[in-house]
């Protein structure tokens, strides 16, 4: 048991939000301060990449703060208008490479890296293309899967994973809650970083066209799964600071996500009573 009196193992669900995965971090570092650490992981999109992180084991908040401090657009989605028009062109299908999201997997987590070198146990859901079902993936290199679970339609290409075709978990799983009870979790923490967001408002690029389309079915699926997993377990749903107008695109304002999640989230621990299986918060939950 921890402080929060929460079943082991206990189990950290990261969603996806594109830029807004900076507030995860904060989130991470309130969780950290208050005595709770997961036995496994789980994660989608952005959060597959997070969960990667934590699943190295060690000074892994840190190792996170560090990371997102230096992000960029430039590093996730390379290239101006004219390149994006040619990637398009060229692809018919995606505006950026996946080239600038593998580079930070082999920075940040390890050229090689599999699954089973990993210190905690780690699940990276993905979309089938051709069922239009979430796929789990534990074993293997962890590189391909990364990329298929941030692999948002329109944005990055398709990733081929043995005779499978995968997109963006996001699209069916946006916030893996039932893939980590499947992976033997007896408490949830969920960090979704897509709801305290408020939507960017019109889109002004084809980029944000599709990130807009995406963030809309994110929200939908956490309304619908939180419940249902809540049934079983004690879900904390770890909560956003106050609503703000970002771009999923925007990586300009990760010191100010992070620093506004990390004193939601101890504000909301410090106050936090656990008594067996319900929702403890709520998708969409803002603390002032």
């Amino acid at each position: 048991m921890t402080a929060l009196n929460l079943p082991q193992p206990i189990g950290f669900v990261l969603g996806g939000g594109g830029s807004l995965g900076a507030m995860q971090v904060g989130m991470l570092r309130a969780l950290t301060e208050a005595g709770v650490a997961p036995d496994l992981v789980v994660g989608t999109s952005v959060g597959s990449l997070n969960a990667a992180v934590l699943a190295l084991g060690g000074e892994s908040s840190g190792r996170l703060d560090r990371i997102w401090s230096r992000m960029t657009r430039h590093e996730a989605f390379p290239g101006g208008v004219l390149s994006q028009v040619r990637t398009l062109r060229h692809s018919k299908t995606n505006l950026f490479p996946n080239t600038g999201l593998a580079a930070i997997v082999d920075e940040h987590i390890g050229e090689g890296v599999r699954f089973e070198d990993l210190a905690l146990p780690l699940g990276v859901v993905a979309t089938d293309v051709d069922t239009a079902e979430p796929l789990l993936i534990r074993s293997g290199p962890v590189l391909a899967p990364l990329l298929a679970s941030c692999a948002i339609p329109g944005i990055y290409p398709p990733v081929p994973f043995g005779e499978r075709m995968l997109y963006d978990g996001g699209l069916v799983a946006n916030v893996p809650m039932r893939q980590a009870l499947a992976m033997g979790a007896k408490s949830l923490v969920v960090l979704d970083c897509a709801f305290p967001g408020k939507m960017p408002g019109t889109p002004q690029t084809f980029a944000e066209v599709m990130m807009f389309t995406a963030m809309i079915s994110m929200r939908n699926q956490a309304v619908l799964e939180a419940p249902i997993a809540a049934a079983e377990v004690p879900v904390v749903y770890v909560p956003g600071p106050k609503p703000v107008r970002v771009s999923p695109l925007d990586f300009s304002h990760t010191a100010a996500l992070t620093a506004e999640a990390y004193d939601a989230a101890k504000t909301y621990l410090g106050e936090l009573s656990v008594d067996g299986p319900g929702l403890y918060g709520a998708p969409g939950l803002v603390v002032d």
